[in-house]
């Protein structure tokens, strides 16, 4: 019975998806800033949990070290499920880990806007796109000092780059629309300042 359940493709799919919901909702903002003995990030600038939000703290080391966790939840679910199963399951797991970025069980479901995390997802699935999405994000912001811009530009930049690296037929490449899509989605405040002319530039 439980070798059925194992092999069963539906409770395969599920125990990747889980797997890497539970990766993703790690608040490494969170966890790091209270154990730097920093305020809540919650209640900083933005209220985002992301690198940005704890950069507005001054600590630019706290920062890259929220940065880097991010990624690499992403990174590691792709990674570990990748390794003992198939790209659609590790697809399933990075889709996972982007969600329990965005609504993290552990904060009420209110998480970040998953472009660290989807770059860590991409940086394995499609490194080549994923580095023209760095690349995209530097330039927008040197050039505008906003991280919003920035982070939007180097995300369709990404998502482009997975229909040109493996085409239109590829799972990844429809997968890295959709986490493009949910970005724009969880952008939708940002996009309405700059709009306005009102989104703030990053002076740390």
């Amino acid at each position: 019975m439980l070798d059925a359940l194992l092999s069963s493709p539906l409770i395969a799919a599920a125990g990747a998806l889980i797997f890497g919901y539970l990766c993703g909702s790690i608040p490494f903002g969170v966890i790091l800033t209270r154990l730097a003995g920093t305020q809540d990030i919650r209640s900083v600038g933005s209220g985002n949990i992301g690198a940005t939000n704890v950069l507005r703290t001054g600590n630019k080391a706290l920062a890259a070290a929220t940065l880097l966790g991010d990624m690499l939840k992403g990174t590691a679910a792709v990674l570990i499920v990748g390794a003992n199963s198939t790209q659609y399951l590790a697809l399933l797991a990075g889709f996972g880990a982007f969600l329990g970025h965005l609504f993290p069980v552990w904060l009420g479901f209110k998480g970040g806007k998953g472009v660290a995390t989807g770059l860590g997802i991409f940086l394995v699935l499609a490194p080549w796109a994923a580095i023209a999405g760095v690349v995209t994000y530097l330039a927008a912001y040197g050039a505008t000092r906003i991280s919003s811009v920035g982070s939007l530009a180097g995300t369709a930049v990404c998502a482009l780059g997975t229909f040109v690296v493996h085409g239109w037929t590829s799972p990844v490449s429809w997968a890295g629309l959709a986490l493009a899509v949910l970005i724009l989605v969880r952008h939708r405040e940002n996009i309405s300042r700059l709009v306005r002319g009102e989104e703030k530039r990053m002076r740390v």
